[in-house]
């Protein structure tokens, strides 16, 4: 599972030029999900998302996760993020998961973190051509993968 995080001002994603959803002040979090993701990878990767330390504090320095910092969290899919680019000018996706199987994973998500953060999160639509517009804050963007936890 590979997340792709960036530290919004504020951020929203359309369907059809009608917006779904949007938040202030949170992460817009790029989900892709691959064929050997599991509820462990869930797990992992929503608790890093939730402690991770990229918020300002009064110092102004990132030492404050999402919790601290009351912030929102827009979760959208997005399989490309498993491209293989070794070969030729076309990417691959035979890494990503099949949506029987990214679809629960990805639900799992969304519930595991509005747990956690004890409040909704906004999405996207699994499987939608989306818009997702943001202002990142910094700007911060960091790239987590669920097999690089070492």
């Amino acid at each position: 599972m590979i997340a792709v995080i960036q530290r919004v001002a504020k951020a929203a994603v359309s369907i059809n030029n009608v917006e779904k959803s949007s938040i202030a002040t949170g992460l817009l979090v790029l989900l892709g999900v691959e064929d050997v993701d599991t509820a462990e990878d869930v797990d992992w990767i929503c608790r890093k998302l939730v402690h991770m330390r990229i918020f300002p504090d009064s110092a102004g320095v990132m030492n404050r996760s999402i919790l601290d910092a009351g912030g929102d969290i827009l979760l959208i899919s997005q399989f490309t993020l498993h491209a293989s680019t070794k070969k030729g000018n076309r990417p691959s996706y035979v890494k990503a998961a099949n949506p029987e199987t990214a679809i629960p994973l990805y639900e799992s998500c969304i519930r595991e973190l509005s747990a956690k953060l004890e409040k909704p999160v906004a999405t996207g639509e699994f499987g939608a051509d989306m818009q997702v517009s943001l202002i990142n804050d910094g700007p911060v963007t960091i790239i987590i993968d669920s097999r690089n936890r070492v």
